[in-house]
C-alpha cells in the first residue's frame, strides 16, 4: 500500500483513530479546566502567571503525555509498519522530549522583566503549546491538534475577560524616595496604603540607600476587587507622606 494511497490516508481518520481522539479530547478539556483553577489562585493574589498561562501549560503538557498511552494509534495506526510486520524504527517520544525542551528555551526569550513588572508569560506558554500542536499533527492526532488549537486560542482570547469578572486583587509596584537623612516609619507607610485600599505583599519589601537618602521598593496588593484606588488617584496621598521626595507607582506582575 502506497503512503499516499486513499487507504493509507483514510487510516488517519479510521474508527479507532476517532475513538482515540475523543479520549484525548476529554483529557485535554479536563486538564485545561484544572489549569484554570490553579491559575486563578495565582491571579487572585496578583501574581504574573494567571489562568491563561497555567491553562496553556497544563493542557499542552497533558497532550504530550496522553499520546504516549496510545502508541498503536500513532501515524494513523502505524498501518504501513503493521502491514510489514514491524514496529516504527524511531521512537517518537525521544523526538518529543527534544522539541519541548528546546522550545521551552525559546519561550523564555520572550519573557521580559522590568523592575517588578513581568510580561510575556502567556506568549511563552502559547509558543510551547504551539510546539505541542505541531507534535500532535506530526504523530497523526489531527483531531486532538485541532482541539488543542481551539482551546489555546480561546484561552488567550477570552480567559482574560473571565479573570476580570472573577474576584481578584490587582497588584502595583511602589517606589518611594525619601529626603536625605530622613528616617521613614514603616507603620505610617503601611497605614497610608491601607487608607488607599492596599496592603504590602509579603516578601516584596526592599530598602536601598543612596546619597544619604533611603529608597523603598515593594509590591502592594489591593484588599479586594474594586477597593484599591486607581493609580491616577494615588499621587495626592503618596506625596503627603512625611519625607517623601519622589515616588513611582506602576502596575506590577502583569
Amino acid at each position: 500500500m502506497h503512503a499516499l494511497s486513499p487507504e493509507a490516508l483514510s487510516s488517519y481518520w479510521s474508527a479507532n483513530e476517532i475513538a482515540t481522539n475523543i479520549v484525548v479530547f476529554m483529557n485535554l478539556v479536563g486538564a485545561l479546566l484544572l489549569g484554570f483553577i490553579l491559575g486563578y489562585e495565582r491571579s487572585y493574589h496578583g501574581r504574573a502567571a494567571g489562568m491563561r498561562t497555567y491553562g496553556l501549560v497544563c493542557v499542552a503538557s497533558c497532550a504530550v503525555t496522553v499520546i504516549c498511552g496510545y502508541p498503536n494509534s500513532w501515524f494513523g495506526g502505524s498501518a504501513l509498519a503493521q502491514q510489514a510486520g514491524t514496529l516504527p524504527i524511531t521512537d517518537p517520544t525521544r523526538v518529543i522530549q527534544g522539541i519541548v525542551t528546546g522550545v521551552g528555551f525559546l519561550g523564555a526569550g520572550v519573557i521580559m522583566k522590568e523592575g517588578l513588572n513581568i510580561s510575556g508569560l502567556t506568549t511563552a506558554a502559547s509558543i510551547w503549546a504551539a510546539s505541542v500542536i505541531g507534535i500532535l499533527v506530526g504523530i497523526g492526532f489531527y483531531g486532538a491538534a485541532i482541539l488543542l488549537t481551539l482551546l489555546s486560542a480561546g484561552c488567550m482570547l477570552y480567559v482574560s475577560r473571565l479573570e476580570a469578572w472573577l474576584p481578584s486583587r490587582h497588584a502595583i509596584s511602589v517606589k518611594l524616595c525619601f529626603a536625605p537623612e530622613f528616617m521613614p516609619q514603616e507603620a505610617l507607610v503601611r497605614k497610608a496604603l491601607l487608607d488607599m485600599g492596599y496592603e504590602v505583599a509579603g516578601g516584596s519589601f526592599s530598602v536601598g540607600y543612596q546619597g544619604r537618602a533611603q529608597e523603598w521598593r515593594f509590591v502592594a496588593v489591593a484588599l479586594g476587587q474594586g477597593i484599591g484606588k486607581p493609580l491616577a488617584e494615588m499621587p495626592a496621598s503618596l506625596i503627603g507622606l512625611d519625607g517623601v521626595d519622589s515616588f513611582n507607582v506602576a502596575h506590577a506582575r502583569n
